[in-house]
């Protein structure tokens, strides 16, 4: 038999719902940078230099900031490696590659749609 998952109040996760979990993932993916982080990270891991001169404009501390949240939730890991300096490398978890697809399909859209755009 298969369960659908529920909110808290009992009802089937429903991101229209003020009070379902769905807001906080939606809100976290939604993100610009965290939408660039993962499109980056799809071909392969990165260093933190690495990714801060792929993303132009993203400050170090918008940087560090958003990895922790994707890596809080899952979607990035961080590989220390014991080497002098240490070496630490960011890459995409299974789920984070799952939600990766999605997000290029929006950033291809817009890439593509940029001149139906007004004073863009």
């Amino acid at each position: 038999m298969t369960t659908l998952s529920t909110c808290a109040a009992g009802r089937p996760h429903d991101v229209y719902d003020a009070q379902c979990p769905c807001r906080g993932i939606l809100d976290l993916l939604a993100d610009k940078w965290s939408a660039l982080i993962l499109g980056a990270l799809e071909d392969g891991p990165m260093r933190f230099g690495e990714l801060k001169r792929k993303l132009e404009g993203i400050s170090p501390k918008v940087l560090t900031s958003c990895l922790r949240r994707l890596e809080d939730r899952d979607l990035v890991a961080r590989e220390i490696f014991a080497e002098v300096p240490a070496r630490v490398e960011y890459s995409l978890t299974g789920l984070g590659a799952d939600a990766a697809k999605p997000l290029q399909s929006l950033r291809d859209w817009v890439e593509s749609n940029i001149q139906r755009f007004p004073d863009i």
